[in-house]
């Protein structure tokens, strides 16, 4: 399996048949997508994760995390978020955040980051924002 960027075309159609399917695929779409880096992991030449990163200074925040169905709970989606966490801090971030689904909190508990205070309600789904601080 390779990890490589990849177009944001790529990611929106990774998004919205993960994440979304019963939704337009302009519901996917982020409008900052432009400044973001969005890293694919790949099964040959088959997309089956994605995740998008966006740096701002000392700060980053990974969003939309999508990992085929077919391929949950096989590492997959840990060595991309191994990936980007180590992108993050090679970049000088200090903090990446990113929105949880509350059913995943364990997840990103693995890789260290730990719930806040802040949630929110988002088509309805429950989110909590999580954290991670670097160095």
């Amino acid at each position: 399996m390779d990890i490589k960027i990849i177009h944001k075309e790529q990611a929106w159609r990774l998004r919205h048949e993960v994440m979304w399917p019963e939704k337009d695929l302009d519901y996917v779409k982020l409008k900052d997508d432009d400044e973001g880096t969005h890293f694919g992991l790949f099964e040959g030449e088959a997309l089956i994760s994605a995740v998008s990163l966006f740096v701002h200074g000392s700060e980053a925040q990974f969003r939309k995390f999508a990992t085929l169905t077919s391929h949950q709970n096989q590492g997959c989606g840990s060595r991309l978020l191994f990936h980007i966490l180590g992108e993050a801090e090679q970049a000088g971030v200090k903090r990446i955040y990113c929105n949880a689904r509350s059913g995943k909190v364990s997840f990103y508990e693995r890789f260290g980051l730990i719930p806040t205070a802040s949630t929110f309600t988002k088509g309805g789904k429950d989110y909590i924002v999580m954290e991670r601080f670097f160095g």
